[in-house]
């Protein structure tokens, strides 16, 4: 055989060889991909997991059910008054040592104390946002 013929054998038996091995390596490295996906998945899902079940060690003590139920449902214990102040300014609901809503300042003086309520009622409601 001569050196072209050899040549051309080679060539053939590396396309074969080619041939033969690209579907199982096609496969593999598909295969691989999935599996690194679902791992992937699987550590995500192992997070929640156990997420939720620090939150539900939570729910299990009653401190904390009691804070969720005095804070999401208005809840109060027996004896206490809660009192929700509507259209307050988000900078006095965020700060938790700050009054509770603006206090007028145009309050009159030397009237009757049920006149001052109402008055302090429609004064509040003219204050100046800043």
């Amino acid at each position: 055989m001569n050196k072209s013929g050899r040549t051309l054998a080679v060539a053939t038996v590396l396309l074969l060889l080619g041939v033969t091995l690209a579907p199982p390596l096609q496969r593999y490295f598909t295969q691989r991909a999935q599996i690194s996906a679902l791992s992937a998945q699987l550590h995500d899902s192992d997070k929640t997991l156990k997420k939720a079940a620090q939150e539900l060690a939570q729910w299990n003590d009653p401190a904390f059910v009691a804070a969720q139920a005095r804070s999401r449902l208005h809840y109060v214990y027996p004896g206490e008054r809660q009192y929700i102040v509507l259209g307050a300014p988000d900078s006095l609901t965020k700060d938790p040592n700050g009054p509770a809503a603006p206090v007028s300042e145009n309050i009159p003086t030397g009237i009757p104390w049920y006149a001052k309520i109402v008055s302090s009622i429609t004064s509040t409601n003219q204050v100046q946002q800043p």
